[in-house]
């Protein structure tokens, strides 16, 4: 098969940057940062629902999602809900087909030179961080990938409605108002199975709903800051389409 027209072409781009970036999400998600940390300023006290204490600590995964959310956007303005849906089923079985391939390495025996390495002037040992980082835990993989799905689900649902209702106008309306309702669903769904359902932790509903809507605050924040990069890709897409066939995409997008 080639992809000898743009709107192919076009796609194979988007849907290419949408599975890498969500794959890189699920593995770089393991580490936890302080945005508070990053800014330079004092962390924040929050206590919400009876639990003290709370600041933004963050998966690393928030520095590609972003991504992620602005491809479905735009996929979905130009391609429609039926081509989001596909490849939002692919890459979530592509994502466990990631973390299966993970679990197989990580059962692999490893060579007796490669057991403890030096990192730093310290030694270190390599099974012990390889399990550590890549080997997440079934719980937490299932939950993230039923909140992706759920997520994707809810986004194209709402994005596709409110342009009924606006047309081609107000591009910022459906898509910050369609990630902004997906997230807050994905930002309790994978706390909830990975930490309220896992017996292994059975976090409170209080902890739950504390720290879920302390992460969607920030991603409310971010998704807001994306609004003008949407722009931007929508832009560029169209300069490379032309304006007709652009229009056309949208068009024939628009009615599913």
């Amino acid at each position: 098969m080639t992809f000898k027209t743009k709107e192919s072409r076009l796609l194979l781009v988007l849907g290419a940057f949408f599975v890498a970036n969500t794959l890189m999400s699920e593995f770089i998600g393991v580490k936890i940062f302080s945005v508070e940390g990053v800014l330079g300023i004092k962390k924040f006290d929050i206590n919400l629902f009876g639990v003290p204490n709370l600041s933004y600590n963050m998966s690393a995964g928030v520095l590609t999602w972003p991504i992620v959310f602005i491809m479905t956007d735009i996929i979905n303005e130009y391609f429609g809900v039926k081509q989001v849906r596909f490849l939002s089923i692919l890459t979530a079985i592509l994502i466990g087909f990631a973390f299966f391939v993970v679990w197989m390495a990580i059962k692999l025996e490893p060579a007796d030179f490669w057991m403890t390495q030096e990192v730093n002037g310290k030694p270190l040992r390599m099974p012990d961080a390889f399990d550590a980082i890549f080997g997440q835990g079934m719980w937490i993989i299932v939950g993230s990938i039923t909140a992706f799905l759920i997520g994707q689900m809810v986004d194209v649902l709402i994005f596709h409605r409110i342009k009924k209702f606006t047309g081609e106008r107000a591009l910022w309306l459906r898509a910050t108002g369609s990630t902004l309702v997906s997230q807050l669903i994905d930002s309790f769904v994978v706390i909830f199975i990975a930490f309220y359902l896992n017996p292994a932790y059975h976090w409170s509903w209080q902890m739950v709903a504390a720290i879920g809507l302390v992460g969607y605050t920030y991603k409310f924040i971010v998704a807001l800051l994306m609004t003008p990069i949407l722009y931007v890709v929508h832009a560029v897409i169209d300069k490379y389409l032309g304006k007709d066939l652009a229009h056309r995409m949208i068009k024939l997008a628009a009615r599913g």
